[in-house]
């Protein structure tokens, strides 16, 4: 019997509460791992911080609340991410202009297909 492959874990920052739960179980339905949601900048932070997330789906704008910041530790510790947001590409900052960005709303199945490629290139 082949060794089991790991299940690829995903951070999920996210404030709209059925977004989150769409998210959440269209990634559980494709066999990845959820850590959270959480919904606001301070809440992702305090995660990364004890979490090793193989990849994110982040929010642009949590509750009024930029989270470039949760981007940024992102990059700092490696961990690639998708953006998904109703503000299009135009909206990332120019240190992020690389990211992934999924605009919303957005078919699940496309954001399963950017997450899984993330994680293989990882």
């Amino acid at each position: 019997m082949p060794p089991e492959t790991p299940t690829r874990r995903i951070l999920v920052v996210e404030d709209e509460a059925l977004v989150a739960m769409l998210v959440e179980d269209a990634l559980e339905d494709a066999g990845f791992g959820v850590i959270g949601p959480v919904r606001s900048v301070s809440q992702a932070l305090e995660v990364l911080e004890t979490e090793e997330p193989d990849a994110a789906v982040l929010d642009l704008n949590l509750a009024g609340e930029n989270s470039v910041a949760v981007a940024d530790a992102l990059v700092a510790r490696g961990i690639p991410f998708v953006v998904a947001t109703g503000y299009g590409a135009a909206g990332l900052p120019a240190a992020h202009r690389q990211a992934l960005v999924l605009p919303k709303p957005y078919d699940p199945a496309d954001l399963i297909a950017m997450l899984t490629r993330l994680c293989e290139a990882r």
